[in-house]
């Protein structure tokens, strides 16, 4: 039949095959959603917006639904799987063993030994650097000192600014001979143009942008970003924490959006860990294998920090933050210090902070007074009624915003890395993280926490009451986009 035929049948009942194909959809996602959807409060809340917003309300759970999406980052990363076997066979995870300077938090080593794919290395030394005036220019210093190889990850990478040093001293590493690869993912190219990726390149310098999308499926890529920040020197020296390359983090330059962060030196037998997960997202990205002594050097002690390598991600690494954050605040004793700049945490994780407080455990949590994302600390502060109800000390820092994460549990052990406490990096994005055990380190990021303690205001659930109505509702509004956020 013609289009001429066909039209005047179809002017009759296009709105009935509108109506069923409205149907369709919502019955299909509703029905994912109760099938598929494993965390109950988030799957009555798509539930709810599936059947009360139809077709708009089922599109928004295909693009934003979380099980939906890792399933696809299960499936998009298992392309690398052929890459990640040829990555292991260059670089073998060692098994676990208990070592004797892990005996003080026996009981933790043994469960994050279980928690890892990785396993414990000792001889290691961690050196924190505060804020972009020490970092940026140690790393810029590494690169220029480079030998034979530099590997970088970051989640954002300006060329502007610091970032614009950083593609200098990568083009001359490039030029000497030096073998230098770049990933940046392909969300954090877009904070300036053009993007990093493509100046390298014309560099001469390999680069590649971790899981590109384009036209309407950019809308995606706020879910599953590769929000490592890895940078191995030689194989030798390795940088890792939550500090993008970025003029904000500058703080000496006066920049117009000022950004306090903390990043960290490593050395010793863990960098090879670091330099594997960067090997395993190469592979993915760029289907070229990295091995050989130019990137896995022999490495000796160099110090007393007992750590062990935690990535993350909605693979085969899923919820192993999580599980260790529950792992450290179970056999926390006398204190828990956690600073993050967002503070979402699920069920669980509220549960096990409440819990640690009512058995005598002196809980602490610091986040910013001014978020850079206003909706995230608007759904929080409706978090904080029940941590402070149960005794968590809740903090918030005055000043420029504090992008520094890290756990520090009894003086003796601390968690360092790109995990922020929120849905994104624990359920949605891949992250890596360093666990430590050294009471020096532990000291050191305590009189850090200690400092933004003194310029920061406690929380009470008064101050929480005597908010605007509308503010209070604000936050409720907020509230409700919690499972990802």
């Amino acid at each position: 039949m013609t289009l001429a035929e066909v039209w005047p049948i179809l002017q009759h009942v296009w709105h009935w095959l509108v109506i069923a194909m409205a149907v369709s959809l919502v019955a299909v996602a509703f029905g994912h959603v109760l099938l598929r959807h494993r965390d109950a409060r988030s799957a009555a809340f798509w539930a709810v917006i599936i059947c009360f917003v139809p077709v708009v309300g089922a599109i928004f759970y295909v693009l934003f639904g979380i099980n939906s999406l890792q399933r696809w980052g299960k499936r998009y990363h298992l392309e690398a799987e052929m890459g990640k076997g040829d990555v292991g066979a260059a670089c073998p995870v060692n098994p676990w063993e208990m070592a004797p300077e892990l005996t003080q938090m026996r009981g933790l080593a043994a469960t994050l030994g279980r928690i890892s794919r990785f396993g414990f290395t000792v001889g290691n030394r961690v050196t924190s650097l505060r804020n972009g005036d020490e970092a940026m220019f140690a790393m810029l210093d590494a690169i220029r000192a480079a030998e034979t190889s530099v590997s970088l990850c970051s989640y954002i990478f300006e060329a502007k600014g610091i970032g614009a040093e950083f593609v200098e001293e990568l083009s001359k590493a490039h030029e000497r001979g030096v073998e230098v690869r770049v990933l940046v993912d392909d969300a954090g190219t877009r904070y300036s143009f053009p993007p990093v990726t493509r100046i390298l390149r014309k560099r001469g310098v390999f680069a590649k942008r971790y899981m590109p999308l384009r036209f309407v499926l950019r809308i995606l890529t706020m879910n599953l970003r590769n929000h490592r920040k890895i940078l191995v020197v030689d194989g030798k020296v390795g940088f890792t924490g939550g500090m993008n390359i970025r003029q904000g983090n500058m703080l000496a330059a006066n920049p117009s959006h000022p950004v306090q962060d903390m990043h960290f030196q490593v050395e010793g037998p863990v960098v090879r860990q670091l330099q594997r997960v960067f090997a395993e997202d190469w592979a993915f990205c760029a289907k070229e294998v990295l091995s050989g002594e130019k990137w896995y050097p022999a490495l000796e002690p160099v110090g007393e920090v007992a750590a062990i390598g935690l990535p993350d991600g909605p693979d085969e690494d899923a919820d192993v933050l999580i599980r260790t954050m529950l792992a450290a605040i179970g056999a926390a004793k006398e204190e828990i210090q956690i600073m993050t700049p967002y503070f979402l945490p699920n069920t669980r994780l509220t549960w096990a902070l409440t819990l640690a407080s009512l058995r005598g455990v002196r809980v602490s949590v610091i986040t910013p007074s001014k978020n850079n994302i206003g909706f995230v600390q608007w759904a929080s502060h409706t978090l904080y009624p029940e941590l402070l109800r149960h005794g968590v000390q809740m903090f918030e820092a005055t000043g420029h915003f504090d992008h520094s994460k890290f756990m520090v549990v009894d003086g003796a052990w601390s968690l360092i890395g790109s995990t922020n406490w929120d849905s994104r990096s624990l359920h949605l994005n891949y992250e890596f993280n360093l666990a430590c055990f050294d009471d020096m380190l532990a000291r050191d990021l305590g009189a850090r926490f200690q400092e933004s303690l003194e310029c920061s205001v406690r929380i009470t659930q008064k101050m929480l009451d005597e908010a605007p109505v509308l503010v209070r509702l604000r936050n409720g509004l907020a509230r409700l986009f919690i499972p990802f956020l």
